[in-house]
């Protein structure tokens, strides 16, 4: 229990910055602003944003800046510009494009009326948004919708990519008001932690400036996500992105340049196409819209950290209560390395327990997401539970056929089938999850905590209640070899840097022994 209170409180000890990320008195220039929530989606043509929800935003994000950053029009987008001249709201107004050219015109024409009926609101509008990063138009036809709309217009114009997307396209310069370029150190070519996101934003603004002078260089999206996977050494927490966000804000203060910070509101709809990651980069959360800092507030990773802590505890109670009544009918000569292996699994559980319900809730998506991530935290939960009464009874790991075989092979008792699906539940999710980061690894979580869960009493079972008779199963093998097969492609995808993947990737090894070994 000890180690577990330990943990915990090393886990969810509170950071106070010099700095609040997001406070009231010190409002911040500009922030992207979507208004989406809930099962709001801007990939269904039939969402449409109620002027209501709208406005219940902007009076929110009119506490805390004085200008909102738009990337389109449609969807009741158009309704913004509007409403934020009732909330006091500067807005930098986004056209989006894309290879719809149908489309593509009505955003302007929509963009251009916002422009002409809101003077003093829309300060900008912003054609294009990472267009050219997506390849969905050629620079020579951007240049020429940008003098198009210029000559209709009389706020300034401009177009907005990824810094080195302007490097590659210097003509664009020629015809646009200012230079809008994202900075995302969490998504470069070669990510960049936290401790020097905002060293690398400024290293890059000024990189910009050098190769078009006279042009202003202004930052239209910086942040970094609360949630999500690593990235060689990048890693998304609450603590880091509270980090980035006050020091980047703290720098453009001191060195004078404007800055938009991505972005107001956590959008629940991008976890469906960029994972938990891409859900993830607000400054107030999706669903209740608070804000995840308040200001003179400590900042924890594990906020609940003393609820996670008592709940592994239980587990770990529970782990331990299974063992001791197994214990009372089992011979004596094997308890003590068998209680080892009981408190490495109770500990193991105890620790992690709430560390795996925290990511089942920000990284399950839809039906399918709960369904999957909820039955894998399931069979973590049981397998030390289940374990312990294996360790301290000597009874072997379960294989596929004691569950799943004909009559002859199918068990009957109710304690090794639930045992054995617990092992199979866990194979099976790891199994995908493994297929996930080997083909397509960009938005896939590393679930190390759950697999580590279920893996730890599975593989202590093996060393001391190893199946000695009968023959390998060809199904178990198979899983065997795709777990070392994903442990040995992601250990060099990811690099040395990123401990959840190396943490995976040494768990993927431990259920790769515990299968090989299984004997039918």
């Amino acid at each position: 229990m000890g180690a577990i209170a330990a943990a915990w409180w090393w886990l969810g000890i509170p950071v106070s910055l010099p700095r609040a990320p997001i406070d009231p008195n010190d409002k911040v220039q500009c922030i992207s602003y979507a208004p989406f929530r809930n099962n709001q989606t801007s990939l269904a043509p039939a969402t449409q944003v109620t002027p209501e929800q709208i406005a219940e935003d902007l009076a929110q994000l009119a506490k805390i800046s004085h200008c909102i950053r738009t990337y389109a029009t449609d969807l009741g987008l158009d309704q913004i510009p509007g409403l934020a001249a009732k909330a006091g709201l500067k807005v930098i107004q986004g056209i989006f494009l894309d290879r719809d050219r149908k489309k593509n015109a009505t955003q302007v024409a929509t963009a251009i009326r916002l422009a002409k009926e809101y003077p003093d609101t829309v300060i900008a509008l912003v054609v294009g948004n990472e267009v050219l990063l997506r390849k969905e138009m050629s620079a020579s036809d951007l240049a020429a919708m940008i003098r198009a709309i210029k000559a209709q217009v009389s706020v300034p114009v401009t177009y907005a990519d990824v810094w080195e997307f302007w490097l590659s396209n210097r003509e664009l310069s020629d015809v646009v008001d200012f230079i809008t370029i994202h900075i995302l150190p969490y998504w470069e070519n070669i990510p960049i932690p936290a401790e020097r996101a905002a060293a690398h934003a400024d290293e890059m603004r000024r990189q910009i400036a050098a190769v078009f002078p006279g042009k202003e260089i202004f930052i239209g999206e910086v942040g970094w996500p609360s949630e999500g996977r690593m990235r060689e050494s990048a890693l998304p927490s609450r603590v880091n992105q509270a980090r980035v966000v006050s020091e980047v804000l703290d720098l453009a203060r001191r060195e004078h340049f404007r800055v938009n910070l991505f972005e107001a509101y956590d959008e629940g709809w991008k976890r469906e196409i960029e994972g938990t990651v891409g859900g993830s980069w607000g400054l107030f959360d999706s669903e209740a819209r608070t804000l995840k800092y308040p200001p003179g507030l400590p900042i924890s990773n594990f906020p609940f950290w003393k609820l996670q802590m008592c709940s592994g505890m239980a587990l770990a109670i529970l782990v331990f209560g299974a063992a001791w009544l197994t214990s009372r009918r089992k011979p004596k000569e094997l308890e003590f390395v068998s209680w080892l292996a009981v408190g490495l699994s109770a500990t193991t559980a105890g620790i992690l327990f709430g560390v795996a319900a925290q990511r089942l809730i920000y990284e399950s998506y839809g039906t399918g997401g709960w369904l999957v991530w909820g039955s894998l935290l399931v069979a973590a939960t049981a397998s030390p539970v289940f374990g312990a009464n294996a360790l301290m009874s000597g009874r072997a790991p379960p294989s596929f056929q004691e569950l799943l075989g004909p009559k002859g092979y199918h068990t009957e008792t109710v304690l090794v089938t639930v045992h054995g699906l617990a092992l199979i539940v866990t194979t099976v999710i790891g199994t995908a999850a493994a297929l996930g980061l080997i083909f397509d690894p960009r938005f896939i979580d590393f679930p190390f905590a759950p697999l580590t869960m279920a893996a730890v009493p599975f593989a202590a079972m093996t060393l001391l209640n190893p199946a000695t008779k009968g023959v390998r199963p060809l199904a178990e093998a198979i899983f065997a070899g795709i777990f070392v097969a994903a442990a040995i492609y992601v250990g060099f995808n990811e690099g040395p840097e990123n401990w959840q993947a190396l943490w995976t990737c040494a768990v993927f090894i431990l259920l790769a022994v515990t299968l090989w070994r299984a004997r039918a």
